[in-house]
């Protein structure tokens, strides 16, 4: 009996051995739940690793910054200046907006101002100048500067900077007539090498006011002005009655003092309208007298 009871027990030994074997090998088999938490953790742990830059990488990243910096200065300059452009072109708009004179003319109602306001806005130096030769060319008489500025409602820079045009204008050689200062004055007038051609037609037409005689008595009183009566006669060796008086009435010639000898002789100059008929700025502007007639108009004195 013995014997059968230790012949039994030794099978079950090796099987518990064989058992305990077996539990032993798969609890070191992973599961399939342990599987998969330990790969988001190898996952993560991945992440953690390629976040932290390497050398090579810090210095690239660095360059390109670098280079990208002038680009973006650049874009925010080209920015600046057209938004400064465009403030510049709203400023000129808002100062072309505004009416560059004001006319105050009783003469007009508020309908025609506004019109006639709204057409000075829109001038500009091309058409300022095409005024001002306007008006030279309406007016008989020589203009001032100021005077001009009165006419066309400018200022008197812009009317002399449009004088100034107008002189480079009638300088070129397919133009016929000019802008001349006479007695302070601005007028067009014919240039004397065109003139001359024509001084046949047009010179006589002038000159037939004021006979030969006429403008020997003229000449005497500009060359030797002041001067009397009994001087111009004593050059002339003729009596010049008649031809003051009609210097006088034509207001080539006026009284200008009295000679400060005995009985108080009138003394006579020429006027500004002598100087406009014959285009001069001033007597400084007399062709000068040739030795004989200058000694001539001294003797008479």
């Amino acid at each position: 009996m013995q014997e059968e009871a230790g012949s039994v027990e030794e099978p079950l030994a090796q099987e518990e051995v064989q058992d305990i074997s077996n539990e032993l090998s798969s609890g070191q088999e992973e599961t399939p739940v342990q599987e998969e938490e330990k790969k988001p953790a190898e996952k993560k742990s991945s992440k953690k690793k390629n976040s932290i830059p390497t050398v090579d990488e810090v210095v690239t990243k660095e360059m390109e910054s670098d280079a990208e910096e002038p680009v973006k200065n650049a874009e925010d300059s080209e920015a600046e200046v057209q938004n400064s452009s465009v403030e510049a072109r709203s400023v000129e708009a808002e100062g072309e907006e505004a009416p560059k004179v004001i006319v105050d003319d009783d003469n007009l109602d508020m309908e025609e101002r506004v019109a006639l306001e709204q057409k000075y806005a829109e001038l500009n130096l091309d058409t300022e100048t095409a005024l001002v030769e306007t008006v030279l060319f309406l007016e008989s008489e020589p203009q001032t500067v100021e005077n001009l500025a009165k006419i066309t409602r400018l200022s008197q820079d812009v009317v002399e900077e449009c004088i100034g045009r107008l002189k480079e204008k009638y300088s070129q050689q397919d133009s016929g007539i000019e802008i001349s200062q006479i007695i302070g004055g601005w007028m067009l007038t014919p240039k004397k090498e065109c003139f001359d051609f024509v001084k046949e037609r047009y010179g006589k037409k002038n000159e037939g006011r004021l006979s030969k005689a006429a403008i020997e008595t003229l000449s005497i009183i500009a060359y030797s002005q002041p001067i009397t009566r009994a001087e111009i006669e004593s050059i002339r060796h003729v009596n010049a009655d008649n031809m003051m008086r009609l210097l006088l009435d034509r207001k080539f010639i006026k009284e200008v003092g009295k000679k400060d000898i005995p009985g108080k002789p009138i003394l006579y100059g020429t006027t500004n309208e002598f100087l406009e008929f014959f285009h001069l700025q001033s007597i400084a502007d007399l062709p000068q007298l040739d030795e004989k007639e200058s000694e001539r108009f001294e003797l008479a004195r």
